[in-house]
């Protein structure tokens, strides 16, 4: 019976305490790098990037950084003081693949435990950045580069943004 209630008195205590954690999360490496100012860090040397949601309609209540491939315009946009900023010139959203199954209204927050913002994957911290995966020349090094794809270009010290045509660099 002691040993019960000591698991039981060490479960809860896991769960409080972790209650009270700040995830951090590493992809494809085990640690994340950036130390306690970083939420989601990936593995150095890939060719893999983020692709950000395509969408027919822009949000009604975007939050500030919600970054998107507007499938009409054909075209990254970033969210940012009340506008939609375009982060590409005109793209083609040819090569996007329909996603036909249900949609169940929720989302993904890392950094805090809920998030006002509307988005699939909410990065929340008031102190906090994602670090963006980082490929050497993407242009030439991610084989098939689905629009929408973004990460950072290590040799031209720029984020990287492709949009379904072309990569577009911001520095």
């Amino acid at each position: 019976m002691d040993n019960i209630k000591t698991i039981l008195l060490i479960c809860i205590n896991l769960c409080i305490a972790t209650s009270f954690a700040i995830a951090q999360t590493a992809i494809e490496k085990q640690t994340v790098d950036g130390g306690e100012g970083t939420l989601l860090d990936f593995a150095a040397g890939t060719t893999k990037g983020i692709v950000i949601p395509a969408v027919e309609s822009l949000p009604s209540t975007p939050s500030n950084g919600t970054f998107l491939f507007d499938k009409n315009d054909q075209i990254v946009k970033v969210y940012a003081n009340g506008v939609w900023l375009n982060l590409s010139d005109e793209g083609d959203g040819s090569a996007l693949l329909p996603y036909s199954g249900p949609s169940n209204g929720k989302k993904t927050v890392i950094g805090s435990r809920t998030s006002d913002a509307n988005g699939v994957l909410v990065l929340e911290s008031p102190d906090k950045a994602m670090i963006l995966p980082k490929i050497a020349s993407p242009h030439l090094n991610v084989p098939s580069p689905y629009p929408g794809m973004m990460c950072y270009d290590t040799d031209a010290k720029a984020l990287a943004v492709f949009d379904g045509a072309v990569w577009n660099y911001w520095k």
